[in-house]
């Protein structure tokens, strides 16, 4: 077997400041949000679903509660720690996994829904289509995944304005941080809304709705059935 020194790794970006938080809305609804995102995603008892990047595990725990059978993936150790303690406390069952969007596991077919929030921006644009490619393969025909992450909505453009004005409209107009704006933009991967699309449906995916707000998108997606055209 070949070396893999020229796969991405994806623990080199534990130790950076992520201004996932700062980003995104108030935490403290956390759950409630979660479990109007798994009602509005229809879940069922019995089914088997993957958070990906789960955090803290608010919903992969919800899920559990809701009779599912969930995988709560994080790369970072202090993730998966807290997650098990929130599952624990809340007497649900929830598997946990130490990997990444690039080296999670999984089987083919496998799973009726995946969820991945505010992790798919961690990687550079090639390496998220290998991991959407992954997770096209994982769900079953027919399910769908649920992406939340940070997105380029509009593009900066260099006649009227530099990207030192543009990345001030955000912070002004969103309330967003400077420091967290500034340091996204600097280290993290986050790409262009209209890209994010053209990657999503030529992985292969149906694009069953999108949302976008501020740097927020918000994408409903289904891998088609067997001969259904996404």
């Amino acid at each position: 077997m070949l070396a893999r020194d020229w796969y991405y790794n994806e623990h080199n970006r534990m130790g950076l400041h992520h201004a996932v938080v700062a980003l995104d809305d108030d935490h403290d609804d956390s759950e409630a949000r979660a479990r109007a995102a798994l009602k509005m995603l229809g879940v069922k008892p019995g089914w088997r679903i993957a958070d990906v990047g789960c955090g803290n595990g608010v919903l992969a725990t919800e899920a559990a509660l809701m009779g599912a059978e969930v995988d709560a993936v994080d790369i970072a150790p202090a993730m998966l720690r807290l997650a098990k303690i929130y599952a624990r406390d809340r007497r649900a069952r929830v598997r946990t996994q130490s990997a990444g969007l690039l080296s999670f596991s999984y089987q083919a077919d496998c799973y009726d829904l995946i969820v991945s929030e505010f992790t798919l921006h961690h990687l550079p644009d090639f390496w998220k289509a290998v991991a959407l490619a992954r997770i096209y393969r994982a769900l079953k025909p027919g399910a769908r995944f649920y992406l939340r992450d940070i997105v380029y909505v509009v593009m900066p453009d260099g006649i009227d304005r530099d990207v030192g004005q543009w990345a001030d409209v955000h912070i002004k107009n969103h309330g967003f941080a400077r420091e967290s704006v500034v340091t996204h933009m600097r280290d993290e991967n986050s790409t262009f809304a209209w890209v994010m699309e053209r990657m999503l449906t030529d992985v292969g995916f149906a694009l069953d709705s999108v949302d976008y707000h501020a740097m927020h998108g918000t994408y409903l997606l289904r891998k088609p059935l067997s001969g259904e055209k996404a």
